[in-house]
């Protein structure tokens, strides 16, 4: 056959064999196209949904700032702060720039107060009020944070202030913050502050300070209540937002988006990507009595033991309920026993792999009998014959 032709029928069969036979076409599947990077995780287990460049070091902007409400909650919980303890604004703190709730030098507020404008206006000026107050100097504050993310593990975070100001070698990842969020929303009352969309500060002064939420998710995204977003010139819009429906909670995390319209849709659809794909098979719930154990010498003869949260596992929407079995570990029961003290374990396992491990707690005060309790047991026990 003539060369010229034979060429002439290759070419033609070319172009009648279908096009994704020659070449796989190059979809992007990822659920957030225009950001650098993002996570998607259960807010439970820290199970992850979706990754798009999980461990890249990127600026993160203010959700540096989740890290400083955690050391403020923490001084909180353990009484070393008072949510109606005054706070001066230092010339430091009142010289910051970026987003703020305009402090002036020496001008004084409560704790609550400023935890409000960190956690609704993102304020620089109040990260660093609280910031200097706690630990004295932003410095040695910015050294606790560090220590902190140290020890939740993570190797991807460094930070270099409080604020989330572009500063070189201040950075962390998607990953790091969303485990970062998940570490913020176990001291549940972030979310009062979070989840507030509008309120004031010196309400009752010349000069009231109106306070938006720039989470504007809490008003266009059913289940919304948090948690920090984000934004400088080096990090772009930045969003860490959580979300509960369908008896779990999700964290979204989406870093470097070009604007806020694009990070809101963007974290919006990552959301829906989880409660549409995912729900929470709850085996036992927060109230359920896993065990009880009598006790001796205490003010009640047994206790009953309860998970600190829910037991649930995440799994795909469609997917058939497995069969788990339990095996319950206890710590060494001292006299007295704290309301919500941790007492022993219960873990989930399918065969022989544990995949879910949470705390036994009790859910009232116990406390060990008096001499004059006890004598008066033995009395009665030997009056009876018992003993």
């Amino acid at each position: 056959m003539n060369k010229k032709l034979v060429v002439f029928f290759l070419l033609i069969g070319l172009l009648l064999v279908p096009r994704n036979v020659l070449a796989e076409d190059k979809v992007d599947t990822s659920l957030i196209p225009n950001a650098k990077a993002g996570v998607l995780m259960d807010a439970d287990s820290g199970q992850i949904l979706f990754e798009k460049n999980k461990d890249e070091k990127l600026a993160v902007a203010s959700m540096t700032k989740m890290v400083a409400q955690i050391i403020i909650l923490e001084e909180v919980e353990k009484g070393n702060l008072k949510w109606t303890d005054i706070v001066k604004a230092s010339n430091n703190a009142s010289g910051m720039g970026g987003s703020q709730i305009f402090l002036s030098t020496g001008e004084e507020l409560t704790v609550l107060e400023m935890m409000k404008g960190i956690s609704m206006a993102s304020a620089n000026d109040a990260t660093v009020a609280m910031a200097e107050h706690i630990s004295g100097s932003e410095i040695a504050f910015v050294k606790r944070m560090n220590e902190k993310v140290k020890s939740l593990g993570l190797k991807n975070t460094q930070f270099k202030n409080c604020t989330g100001l572009d500063e070189d070698g201040h950075y962390s990842s998607a990953y790091d913050m969303a485990i970062i969020a998940k570490e913020l929303l176990t001291h549940e009352e972030i979310l009062k502050f979070s989840s507030l969309y509008e309120d004031y500060l010196r309400k009752d002064t010349e000069n009231p300070f109106w306070l938006v939420n720039t989470n504007r998710l809490l008003r266009s995204y059913e289940g919304t209540d948090g948690l920090k977003t984000g934004h400088t010139d080096k990090a772009l819009y930045c969003l860490a937002a959580t979300a509960k429906k369908q008896n779990f909670r999700l964290i979204a995390i989406v870093l470097g988006e070009e604007n806020s319209k694009i990070r809101n849709s963007e974290t919006a659809s990552f959301l829906d990507y989880g409660f549409q794909n995912y729900k929470m098979n709850v085996l036992k719930t927060k109230d359920e009595i896993i065990k009880t154990v009598p006790l001796e010498k205490a003010s009640v003869k047994k206790v009953n033991l309860y998970p600190k949260e829910n037991i649930g596992i995440l799994q795909k929407t469609g997917d058939e309920k497995k069969d788990y079995q339990y095996k319950v570990k206890m710590n060494t029961l001292k006299l007295p026993l704290q309301k919500n003290q941790k007492v022993g374990t219960i873990q989930v396992l399918s065969g022989k792999n544990i995949i879910k491990e949470v705390d036994l707690i009790t859910k009232k005060n116990v406390s060990a009998l008096s001499f004059l309790n006890l004598l008066k047991e033995v009395v009665l026990k030997t009056v009876s014959g018992s003993i």
